[in-house]
């Protein structure tokens, strides 16, 4: 493998690291596996190191929660690093055997979980007021529902609640239809580079075909992706939650239900600290009547993963210790909720499984925010 010691070195800012630990000392996988972000970083910057470096089993870890950005003191991605490491194997073919299948799928079929693009719009059955935008049709709002709510029979009841409440507001939206193609997200934290550009490329080429003044993702995955990494989207990305927010502020979504439970909201990485989007979920619990809402201990900034992201939905790490969703739960079961609210696809699998594991199915339960806003439109 020819690695340009100089281009890695720059790219990642390897010199800038003061070695001070912050990274490992706040990573939530150190606690169950042997990543150590901080040693990955210093080995890196010997370019004889760093094809060794790209075949260690840690590099798979990393869950991209964005944990130790937020504690550098330098202003650092270090889990930056470990994505141009893993970018290294894919250009070398040397690809994760159990994600082969899925970024085959996403170039193929438009998405990760090896469905047909015809079958994307089969959850909009029963929908009301759902439209397909044509080329060139104007709507105030273009919704982009994500993979998992489109194939995952679990998912798909969610995002029909947001078109629900989005016609209670009466708000003009539309959706892409069979031709919505994947973020890309997980192709990059998979280490492919070259597909994620091919997705940037598709994508905003598909948005501009059409008249909107909004996109809305209902994964914070698209949104941080539509939002920070591609090139020039054009248009202002907002996820769900912040719409939601928004619309009952201005008094357009009124919810007259009621839900007596005891409510913990888990932040999603992407939503959270990638994205600081803290306030307007909790805003959106907080106008549900009877609704009680607490605190994790750990929340916000300090949120605990689930695990879910950074490609790990494909990639199983090789520690057999309780992944963290179980930890989360555990703290939630600690606190008295009977509920956990998510506001991500991929938060909302993992906990549910990790309920499971915990043997909690008889008195907790995980629900999207919009599971809960749907029974308070009721």
């Amino acid at each position: 493998m020819s690695i340009d010691k100089g281009t890695f070195v720059r790219k990642y800012d390897l010199l800038g690291c003061i070695q001070c630990g912050r990274c490992t000392g706040g990573c939530p996988l150190t606690a169950r596996t042997d990543l150590n972000i901080r040693r990955f970083i210093y080995d890196a910057v010997d370019d004889e190191r760093l094809e060794d470096l790209s075949l260690k089993a840690e590099i798979w870890d990393c869950t991209t929660c964005n944990t130790c950005a937020i504690r550098c003191p330098k202003g650092l991605d270090p889990f930056e690093v470990l994505l141009g490491l893993r970018a290294m194997r894919a250009e070398e073919g040397n690809i994760e055997q159990t994600a082969i299948s899925a970024l085959e799928s996403m170039f193929n079929n438009g998405n990760p979980w090896g469905k047909a693009a015809a079958r994307r719009t089969d959850w909009m059955e029963g929908v009301e007021g759902a439209r397909i935008l044509g080329e060139g049709e104007k709507a105030d709002v273009l919704f982009h529902v994500c993979c998992t709510a489109a194939y995952d029979p679990k998912i798909m009841p969610i995002v029909k609640t947001l078109a629900r409440a989005l016609n209670a507001a009466g708000v003009d939206f539309g959706f892409i239809g069979e031709e919505e193609k994947h973020c890309g997200s997980e192709a990059r934290r998979l280490g492919e580079e070259g597909l994620f550009e091919y997705f940037d490329e598709e994508n905003t080429e598909l948005f501009g075909r059409y008249d909107v003044k909004r996109l809305v993702t209902f994964s914070p995955h698209c949104f941080n992706s539509f939002k920070n990494e591609y090139t020039n989207i054009g248009l202002p990305v907002l996820h769900y939650t912040q719409l939601i927010a928004e619309l009952l502020s201005d008094g357009k979504l009124e919810l007259p239900g009621e839900i007596n439970s005891k409510v913990v909201y888990h932040d999603p990485c992407y939503l959270g600290k990638k994205n600081l989007v803290f306030d307007e979920p909790r805003y959106v619990l907080g106008k549900i009547k009877g609704l009680e809402l607490a605190e994790f201990n750990r929340s916000k900034e300090r949120s605990l993963c689930c695990e879910g992201g950074g490609g790990k939905m494909w990639v199983e790490s090789e520690s057999k210790a309780p992944r963290l969703a179980e930890t989360r739960v555990a703290d939630a079961h600690d606190l008295g909720a009977g509920i956990i609210a998510v506001a991500c696809p991929f938060c909302w699998l993992t906990i549910e499984d990790a309920i499971k594991a915990r043997g909690y199915e008889e008195e907790m339960q995980v629900k999207d925010i919009l599971e809960l806003l749907g029974q308070a439109l009721a």
